[in-house]
């Protein structure tokens, strides 16, 4: 199975390398970092790198595209060369799925339109004026097209695609050997359940 993950500058490394470290336990995996050039692509925060060992233009084909999102995809909104692109590989897929704001450029591809999708809180306004349905769970499927929440979310997702992909005992499987057992500290990751002093803080940065 091939799984094409492309980079851009600003990406955000969790949405890339959470759903990876999933994925690429499927039987046959075949993982393909991509870029407009090979090379180093640099994350949102700075200090961290991917390298991409294929260009998009090597790509025309992927069983299964996992578009990232950061601060790179709401600059990419208008880039057609990568919308294109997005919108060719998609035709070949058996999945086209994003994570975070990564359904921004999914919607800027045109292939939400009347969808229901998620994104990172933040983008829920953006993602609707694509004509998505937004809708706040973690994972939404609408057919062969999935999109997750935000950053964490992309775990969970790549766990329902490996069930969808190999059955539920490997997915199981996958979810033990990485201890996906999340137990958080505070009970404040969605809008829903974090209090105001919170959003205060995060609106304030």
């Amino acid at each position: 199975m091939r799984i094409v993950i492309p980079l851009f500058d600003q990406f955000t490394a969790l949405d890339a390398v959470g759903p990876y470290e999933v994925l690429r336990m499927l039987p046959d995996a075949d993982v393909v970092f991509a870029a407009a050039t090979p090379g180093p692509v640099v994350d949102g925060a700075g200090p961290l790198s991917l390298v991409a060992t294929a260009a998009l233009g090597e790509i025309t084909a992927a069983d299964l595209l996992v578009v990232p999102g950061g601060r790179g995809a709401r600059l990419n909104v208008g880039n057609e060369e990568l919308l294109d692109w997005i919108r060719r590989v998609h035709a070949t897929t058996r999945w086209t799925t994003s994570v975070c704001t990564g359904s921004l450029l999914l919607g800027a591809a045109g292939l939400l339109k009347g969808l229901e999708a998620t994104t990172h809180w933040s983008a829920v306004a953006d993602l609707e004026s694509y004509g998505a349905v937004y809708t706040p769970r973690r994972v939404v499927e609408q057919g062969r097209i999935i999109t997750s929440a935000g950053v964490s979310s992309g775990i969970d997702m790549a766990l329902r695609l490996a069930e969808l992909a190999a059955g539920r005992v490997a997915a199981e499987a996958y979810q033990l050997l990485i201890e996906y057992d999340p137990q958080p500290p505070f009970d404040s990751g969605s809008l829903a359940k974090a209090s105001q002093e919170v959003r205060d803080f995060v609106a304030a940065r």
